[in-house]
């Protein structure tokens, strides 16, 4: 049997090794391993940056683990098998070095990657198919928070139940025909309940939407299923194993993208026209339509959100087929209804995690996606010793504005995210810096980036730092439904989940998804009343990572009347840039 034994460090040279004398294999494993960790190397000083020291063996032999030892003062990577040609590797262990000022170690920090992120996901997955699912966790240094056992567990038997009643299966099949038919005589699927999410709006609206139909489907064991337009199957790859949340073709239902506010079948007008009650005790099933539509969006009536209310949602329950439109983060609200508490407080014990738990299960990049983001990761950021992420969002077709670039500055010198810089008189210290921070701007206009490129390149920063400053694209206004503008905009939301500190603009759906991807409470801008004005304080950090509520329900459903709904359970409160708006948070 023979055996290759290939050996990558940063921080020391490899061992001398003609080309020639290199398996296919084993250029392949050094590719492979440089492009998923390790930078370029490059001439810096002793102290900077990762030690990492990877050591693998190949073998013509059925997959298996080997955990392969090191100096003492380098860190292990365990590697579990080279299959199809594609590095498959389990938990790597990294060693970064914290230094003083002159280059010095100072000492060792040991940090570990979890591809599965301590059961969120689900092993098993072709990682052809997929890379960015068992990669990412490689590319953050914030590794996120663990998901409850009880929500580890809930997710596989989500996966089993997608896979038992989803599409291609009898139950999908039988429960179709009911729904064709329209009359609940037809035998259905007893098991097999649906949730069908219609995709639309932008891209930070749509990923928002998705993850609160799968909490709902979650808490209400329905089979989730994602209707395909806007790309929704190009962008993000198949979240369960062996079967696909996409809507197929012939859906029975051909208009359903276009249901709206006045479709007959929405359960608002259901209710208002009487075609349903929830006075009149237990409803038999069978005296039940087969589908209902659920309208949450921003102009949702009073109606529509009795949604939110314990005795709708016994009803909703023996509805086989739900129709679901939203373009807000609706889980604030379902956490209103008390027959969701206790199934809430068991898979969340952080109320303000849901979306952390829930973006990183569902939402993984396309290869094509990902790729954009390792590239660019590999050739801005990874290098740099504090990553900032600022999000700028402007409304409407306002020209760059001079008091949005102050409110950015002001924001991120008072808080310490950004350095002061020196005046024109004053010289830094003589030597090149051994502080580095890259800076990652998003935005559709460029005119902020470059601003803030030109104050470090023209005046050195107060603390010695290097700041260099990125911007990945800028398309210069929004468009709708085009699949190369999202196809960036996806990238840069994620480009910003990588950042050690984030800095988001206020109402905006694709910082909130940034964040909570990565886990970040940011500092969030406010929004102005004046656009020539700077509010004072520029900015203040968000309570939460979870994402805001923007047009909630402002009722009790228990005290039947009008209330806040900021004010009656603890785990919900009032956003921190939009006064009505609701968010999770956790409380003690």
């Amino acid at each position: 049997m023979r055996q290759r034994e290939a050996k990558i460090a940063v921080d020391g040279a490899a061992p001398p090794r003609k080309e020639h004398q290199r398996s296919a294999a084993g250029r392949l494993l050094d590719a492979e391993a440089a492009a998923l960790a390790f930078p370029p190397r490059t001439k810096r000083p002793r102290c900077w940056g990762i030690n990492v020291a990877l050591v693998a063996i190949v073998m013509t032999v059925p997959p298996m683990v080997f955990i392969l030892g090191a100096r003492t003062s380098a860190p292990a990577v365990w590697i579990s098998s080279l299959r199809g040609g594609r590095l498959t590797y389990g938990l790597v262990h990294v060693s970064d070095r914290l230094c003083s000022d002159d280059g010095s170690v100072l000492r060792w920090q040991e940090r570990s990657f979890d591809k599965l992120l301590g059961g969120l996901l689900a092993d098993g997955f072709d990682q052809k198919s997929c890379h960015s699912r068992y990669e990412a966790a490689m590319y953050r240094r914030n590794p996120g928070k663990k998901p409850s056992p009880y929500l580890v567990s809930k997710l596989r038997h989500q996966e089993a139940l997608q896979r038992r009643c989803g599409p291609g299966t009898v139950a999908y099949s039988t429960t179709l025909e009911q729904l064709r038919s329209g009359n609940r005589g037809v035998m259905g699927s007893p098991e097999c309940k649906y949730l069908v999410s219609i995709s639309y709006s932008g891209l930070g609206n749509r990923i928002l939407a998705a993850a609160a139909a799968f909490l709902y489907a979650l808490l209400t064991d329905r089979v989730l299923l994602v209707d395909p337009s806007n790309e929704m199957g190009e962008l993000f790859c198949e979240p369960f194993p062996g079967t696909t949340w996409l809507l197929p073709p012939g859906f029975p239902l051909t208009s359903y993208t276009n249901f709206s506010l006045d479709t007959v079948e929405s359960y608002g007008n259901m209710l208002k026209n009487k075609v349903v009650r929830t006075d009149a005790g237990d409803v038999p099933a069978a005296q039940l339509p087969v589908y209902a539509y659920i309208h949450l969006n921003h102009d949702a009536t009073q109606d529509d959100k009795f949604f939110y209310c314990d005795e709708d949602q016994k009803l909703l329950r023996d509805i086989p087929w739900l129709v679901f439109r939203t373009d807000n983060y609706i889980v604030p609200g379902l956490l209103l209804d008390r027959g969701f508490q206790e199934e809430f407080a068991r898979l969340f014990p952080e109320p303000d995690t849901v979306f952390h738990h829930v973006g990183r299960y569902l939402f993984h990049p396309s290869n094509h996606v990902w790729g954009l983001i390792t590239r660019y990761y590999d050739a801005y950021l990874a290098t740099a010793q504090h990553r900032v992420g600022i999000q700028v969002r402007v409304f409407g077709a306002l020209p760059d504005s001079p008091a949005l670039l102050e409110q950015i500055t002001k924001c991120t010198k008072k808080h310490g995210v950004l350095p002061e810089v020196l005046n024109g008189t004053e010289h830094k210290m003589p030597g090149p810096s051994r502080k580095s921070k890259a800076v990652l701007v998003t935005s559709l206009k460029s005119w902020y980036s470059e601003k803030l490129k030109s104050m470090y390149w023209e005046q050195a920063a107060v603390t010695g730092e290097a700041v260099s400053v990125h911007q990945p694209s800028h398309e210069e206004f929004q468009q709708f439904g085009a699949k190369s503008h999202d196809t960036k905009a996806w990238a840069e939301i994620y480009l910003l989940s990588l950042t050690d500190t984030l800095v988001t603009t206020a109402w905006s759906t694709f910082g909130y998804v940034a964040q909570g991807l990565g886990g970040l409470r940011p500092w969030v801008m406010y929004k102005p009343e004046n656009d020539s004005v700077v509010t004072d304080p520029p900015c203040g950090q968000d309570m939460s990572m979870d994402p805001c509520f923007h047009a909630p329900p402002f009722y009790d459903c228990r005290l039947k009347h009008g209330a806040d709904t900021g004010k009656i359970v603890p785990q919900v409160k009032h956003c921190i840039d939009m006064s009505w708006g609701l968010k999770l948070v956790h409380h003690s």
